[in-house]
């Protein structure tokens, strides 16, 4: 399965109905199984520099199929930094994305940036159970 334009829709929707109930403002990236960006989307007042970390998240989670949180342990291991580099310097490891799986295959992930990491993550979380949910709903 790829994850489509719709799906990465209700995954945006799904972040910023969280952001909302935090009373925060954020960016939220959504990219494909790759890395590559599906959707974007900056709420009103959110800082313009959140959208490069909720995007570079997205890419480290769906890079290693983890949340990117999971991986600022090792940010600064050689590979780590080696892998980075090979993939143009896009990735950040750091708190706030989280791979988006459907049937037990990761189809992308979802990375948020303008709040806290934890804020970040839980937005993200909110994003990829949006998905999941209406997916099952369906079913």
């Amino acid at each position: 399965m790829t994850l489509n334009l719709d799906q990465a829709k209700l995954v945006l929707e799904g972040a910023i109905s969280k952001a909302n109930e935090l009373e925060i403002r954020i960016s939220v990236s959504v990219c494909d199984a790759g890395g590559r960006l599906v959707a974007f989307q900056r709420m009103d007042g959110g800082h313009w520099g959140a959208g490069y970390g909720s995007q570079g998240k997205a890419i480290a989670s769906a890079g290693f199929a983890r949340p990117s949180g999971l991986l600022s342990e090792r940010a600064s291991a050689p590979v780590m930094q080696g892998i980075a580099a090979a993939e143009g310097g896009h990735m950040f490891y750091s708190q706030g994305a989280v791979p988006i799986f459907v049937d037990g295959l990761m189809v992308g992930a979802c990375g948020v940036g303008g709040g806290t990491g934890e804020q970040d993550e839980e937005c993200a979380q909110a994003g990829a159970t949006a998905l999941q949910s209406s997916l099952h709903s369906a079913v």
